[in-house]
């Protein structure tokens, strides 16, 4: 685990911090103090959250092996990407095609220092890293096309961070934005957390007692809405366990979906 006294001084290890906590609910053990002691109370309530994040990272796999396997996309902007962990992005994209070139966004201090020192990209592709908000969506861009060739399809993920931004109207706006930067051919896909259950509500406002950043449900109707204009890919929005799945699970409240630009 980190050592609080060795900290670079912009990150923080007093507040309890989404990539840390996500990363603990993994098992990881790139947290602090005060992330165990949000992601232990999350997981008193609803104890079967852990393995929701195991499978919800499950589906982030088989959509990017799609991508990259079925519908040949060969850039990925992976935006709000968190700490890393096994078969990120850029390793399963080149585990299919080598020369795929994969940008991440985050603006957390921890997550930019362990992915400099941990994600190494394919001698034949190109692995970079991106300090900023998705909120700036300009910067994003700018900043991503310096690798990516903007001209070129684009698979652009947001998987569980969308649930940060409570107005739907600036969350789709993100959403369109960076699919208006990025040509016909070009995909979505996304995963966020959904209001269908008492206990998912229920470890969304404990979540939201302490941590720096709060996460807002939706409705599976709601998630739907980022796809508006999009073709999606069968079978659609869907919990994450039902998107073409590679083992027997029951469905879980994180739902998500792929969508293609015409």
């Amino acid at each position: 685990m980190p050592n609080d006294r060795d900290l670079p001084p912009t990150l923080d290890a007093s507040v309890p911090q989404t990539a840390r906590i996500w990363n603990f609910l993994l098992g990881g053990k790139d947290n602090f103090a005060v992330d165990r002691a949000v992601g232990e109370q999350i997981l008193a309530s609803r104890p079967e959250l852990a393995e929701s994040a195991r499978l919800s990272r499950a589906y982030l796999i088989r959509a990017v092996r799609f991508l990259a396997a079925e519908a040949g996309v060969r850039q990925f902007l992976d935006i709000g990407t968190g700490l890393p962990t096994a078969n990120n992005t850029h390793q399963v994209a080149q585990s299919v095609a080598p020369e795929s070139r994969v940008v991440y966004v985050d603006n957390d201090p921890l997550v930019l220092s362990h992915a400099r020192a941990l994600l190494e990209s394919h001698p034949d592709g190109v692995t970079d890293y991106v300090d900023a908000d998705m909120h700036d969506m300009e910067l994003v861009l700018r900043k991503a096309g310096e690798t990516l060739d903007l001209t070129q399809p684009v698979a652009v993920l947001f998987m569980g961070v969308l649930g940060h931004v409570e107005d739907d109207a600036v969350a789709q706006g993100m959403v369109r934005r960076a699919l208006a930067a990025v040509p016909s051919g070009s995909y979505l896909a996304v995963y966020d957390g959904a209001d269908i259950t008492p206990a998912n509500v229920e470890a969304a406002r404990i979540w939201n007692e302490s941590a720096a950043q709060p996460y807002f449900l939706r409705s599976p109707a709601r998630l739907a809405q980022f796809f508006d204009g999009l073709e999606l890919v069968e079978p659609g929005v869907v919990p994450v366990t039902s998107w073409r799945p590679e083992e027997d699970t029951p469905d879980i409240d994180q739902f998500c979906g792929v969508g293609r630009k015409p």
